[in-house]
């Protein structure tokens, strides 16, 4: 079994922030793959199913994001999980809106959520990191992050990524994070198309005919 943690901090407050970008995967995801309805279960929503042939369990912590680590600690223990079988989705500062990586272990990177989980269970479980921008200064980074997402980025990379991010999870179940970044690079800035092949010119003539020994 794997646990699919998805970070933010619940209510309608907080549906379209930057700091929610996990909760709309993880709902994503459920919606994506037919997953169960979400019951309230381990201080969060937690929804079951089937991916990729692996049993899999999606949580939205409700603990808020300073506090995810209760929700993701009681779901482990209750499940004798080991961290390498978790994957935790989250909002990243320090990338570009739109951006995805992936590691295993690391630090928290100034993330509440994650400093919380890294205190609960320890560090080495997987971190698939979105890019949500940096504001530019280090004094507005809360403000960037509980804002919601401007229409421009809703329209535009938001709008590819969180699908994108949902329809690749079954090669992380799979184990495969550098397929999952580069598909996942793909859908959200796909490589500009090629140029098509140069015509012939008009006055290059027609081409010379074949020898023939007659």
């Amino acid at each position: 079994m794997l646990l699919l943690v998805g970070l933010g901090n619940p209510g309608p407050k907080y549906e379209r922030t930057r700091h929610n970008i996990g909760f709309m995967v993880a709902d994503e995801i459920v919606a994506s793959y037919g997953l169960g309805p979400y019951r309230s279960r381990f201080q969060g929503l937690v929804s079951e199913g089937t991916i990729a042939g692996e049993k899999v369990m999606v949580l939205k912590p409700l603990t808020y994001m300073n506090e995810s680590g209760r929700a993701v600690g009681e779901a482990l223990r209750f499940y004798k999980l080991t961290p390498e079988q978790i994957i935790v989705i989250y909002d990243e500062i320090d990338l570009k809106g739109g951006k995805t990586r992936v590691k295993r272990g690391g630090g928290a990177g100034g993330h509440n959520g994650i400093r919380s989980i890294d205190a609960h269970i320890g560090k080495d479980y997987w971190r698939v990191r979105l890019g949500v921008g940096h504001p530019g200064d280090k004094a507005e980074v809360k403000n960037h992050v509980l804002q919601e997402f401007a229409k421009a980025e809703r329209e535009g990379w938001v709008a590819k990524l969180v699908p994108a991010v949902a329809d690749e999870i079954d090669l992380m179940i799979k184990g495969d994070d550098k397929g999952f970044m580069s598909r996942v690079a793909n859908a959200v800035f796909p490589p500009p198309p090629k140029p098509p092949a140069p015509k012939p010119s008009a006055d290059a003539g027609p081409p010379p005919e074949n020898e023939s020994d007659g």
